[in-house]
Order: C-alpha cells, then sequence, then structure tokens
C-alpha cells in the first residue's frame, strides 16, 4: 500500500500531509489553504510534481539541518519536509514523496 494524503481542517483554514507507508511518519507538509477545494488542487499539483526531481529544493536550515521544499511548475511552494539529521536522510525523505505521491489516497477529515 502506497503512502496517503491526511487533509484537515483548523477553523477556516485547510491543510494536509503526506505520510509515508508502513511507518505512517510525515513526510510532506502542504501549505495552508482558506478552501478546501484549493487544498485538494494543492495535492494535486504535488501529484504532478512528485516525480520531477528538480521541483525539488534541497536546503539547510541555520541549525545544520537538511530538509527539502517541494515546488510546482510555476514555483510557487507545494509543500516542506520535515527537518532531516543528515542530506542522506533529505534524501530519503524526497524519495518517500517521489514514489507514493503520484497514488496517494486522500484521506478526508474535514467531513465530519
Amino acid at each position: 500500500m502506497g503512502g496517503r494524503f491526511v487533509l484537515r481542517a483548523s477553523g477556516d483554514q485547510y491543510s494536509f500531509s503526506l505520510k509515508a507507508a508502513g511507518n505512517h511518519e510525515i513526510s510532506l507538509t502542504g501549505e495552508r489553504y482558506t478552501a478546501k477545494a484549493s487544498a485538494l488542487k494543492g495535492i494535486a499539483a504535488i501529484r504532478e510534481s512528485a516525480a520531477v526531481d528538480e521541483r525539488y529544493d534541497r536546503r539547510t536550515a541555520r541549525d545544520g539541518s537538511a530538509y527539502f521544499v517541494l515546488r510546482a511548475a510555476n514555483h510557487q511552494v507545494l509543500g516542506t519536509s520535515e527537518m532531516c539529521s543528515s542530506p542522506a536522510r533529505r534524501e530519503s525523505g524526497i524519495a518517500a514523496v517521489k514514489a507514493p505521491a503520484p497514488a496517494a489516497v486522500v484521506d478526508d477529515e474535514t467531513r465530519g
């Protein structure tokens, strides 16, 4: 089984994260949106961009932690990873987005 997008609502904001299969750790956290439809479009954009290596900005935080940002074709930020202990872990995180994202199911936790 692949990963899954978890869509949540908090007040008037919608957010989602991509969780890895197996360990269910968060691989990527999406931007915040004011409309559910926009959040779903963000998920669709991640599905389209996930396999394209050039869309990943590999970065280092001030404290030396490695992380990455996934961008859309128009260069807008789609999501950001958790902080990683090393560049190798960052690459593992990118792989954890690339493989499952295109077919990941959406768990819509906004329905009540």
